[in-house]
């Protein structure tokens, strides 16, 4: 007994993996091979990942330090061993110790640097295609699908603008501009901000002419700007609402060029049956001032209609009525009084004082995001009346009266539903 050796674990698990013999485990790797915690058998190679490490950064130190080109790289780049004899228990050259340590030789050195270089190419080789889809992932994903096709048409729209390549007609109506610049930025205000429901946009004929009175109101005339965003991206048939603006309008810098490319003009009878008999729906509001300025205590109360000469109009041209009643415009700026002296001074019809404005400058300017809804009423037919009934003045009060009446009774039936001022 007291010669007896005692052989250490390593020691016989060296024996049986001596050089030459098969690389497959001895029968004490059993345990290590299957937990994955048993300890290195000799030294790595590069690309191989050691116990306890991660693949992936094990695998780029391999390949620094000179293993096998092709394990290297698989290694590099998917984290696992490349060669199926190493799993299978078959000998494989190249976990010989003296060849995978020194890396002596001239053949080692060689095989060493050119799978150095290889393993080293590995990773860049697999990132430079993500690198190049990468951009297109992220335009694609910051301006949709269709980015490319949308720059070629705003290219196209400013080469055109640029060169007078663009039609306008009689009025200063401008198509283009108004379906590509103008509802693109009142777009997000109708449908984020005041969040406007629209109903019965159906009312309004899908060709030929109509004319739509809604009422007043709100201090500055938002509500009609609301209402040709309505009519234009709500009617099945994409129709252009022709506004009809006071004399104020036109006489604004930049705000009167802007109205005639929109397509308003001016409120007057020759101008509206004009647009009229050429079949288009013109807008108008026949609260005027009276409605747009009226104090926030008279809200959705309906001013005199004037003396109905949108009745008058729209019998000379055959054109149905279409009576529009809107909710929400009333509170945008609660005009809780009016300064004449500042009116006169510059030369408005009123000078709005509202709980916000002058009171905090520009800031006040802001609307209120209250809900609004747009209803449009079924249309009054005037085709059946004879020519002369355009001058008849008893029936242009009754049909004035009775358009009145109808947007009114409309505008009770929407307050006593809506829930709220802003939801």
């Amino acid at each position: 007994m007291a010669d007896a050796k005692v052989i250490p674990f390593d020691d016989d698990r060296d024996r049986s993996r001596a050089p030459g013999s098969p690389a497959g485990r001895g029968p004490g790797d059993a345990s290590g091979a299957s937990s994955g915690a048993g300890r290195s058998q000799g030294p790595r190679t590069g690309g191989q990942a050691g116990p306890g490490e991660e693949p992936g950064p094990g695998g780029v130190r391999g390949a620094r330090r000179g293993g096998t080109g092709r394990r290297s790289r698989l290694t590099a780049v998917s984290g696992r061993r490349a060669d199926p004899a190493e799993d299978a228990g078959e000998p494989s050259g190249q976990h010989r110790p003296d060849a995978a340590a020194a890396g002596a030789g001239p053949e080692g050195s060689a095989a060493g640097g050119s799978a150095t270089r290889r393993g080293a190419a590995g990773p860049a080789a697999a990132e430079e295609p993500a690198a190049a889809e990468e951009p297109a992932g992220l335009l694609e994903r910051v301006l949709g699908t269709e980015w490319e096709a949308r720059a070629a048409e705003g290219l196209a729209f400013l080469r055109r603008r640029l060169t007078g390549e663009y039609e306008v007609d009689d009025f200063g109506f401008d198509e283009e501009l108004t379906d590509q610049v103008l509802m693109t930025l009142l777009r997000p205000v109708f449908e984020k901000y005041f969040r406007v429901e629209v109903r019965g946009v159906e009312n309004i004929p899908a060709d030929g002419a109509a004319l739509v009175v809604a009422n007043h109101s709100g201090t500055l005339p938002l509500d009609g700007l609301m209402l040709q965003v309505a009519v234009h991206d709500e009617h099945p048939a994409d129709r252009h609402l022709r506004l009809l603006g006071a004399d104020l309008v036109f006489v604004l810098p930049l705000v009167n060029e802007l109205a005639r490319k929109a397509g308003h003009t001016l409120a007057c009878a020759e101008d509206a049956q004009t647009l009229l008999e050429r079949g288009e729906v013109v807008g108008v509001m026949p609260e005027g001032f009276k409605g747009l300025g009226k104090p926030f205590a008279d809200r959705y109360k309906l001013q005199r209609f004037g003396r109905g000469g949108f009745v008058s109009t729209a019998l000379r041209a055959g054109a149905p009525i279409v009576p529009c009643s809107i909710v929400g415009a009333e509170e945008i700026y609660p005009m809780v009084g009016n300064s004449r002296t500042l009116a006169r001074l510059f030369g408005f019809p009123y000078f709005p004082l509202t709980p916000t404005f002058p009171w905090l400058g520009p800031l006040g300017a802001v609307p209120l995001p209250t809900k609004w809804t747009i209803q449009f009423g079924e249309p009054l037919p005037t085709d059946g009346y004879p020519p002369e009934a355009a001058e008849d003045p008893m029936l242009m009060f009754n049909l004035t009266d009775q358009v009145r009446e109808t947007i009114q009774h409309t505008l009770y039936k929407l307050l006593v539903r809506r829930r709220s001022v802003f939801f």
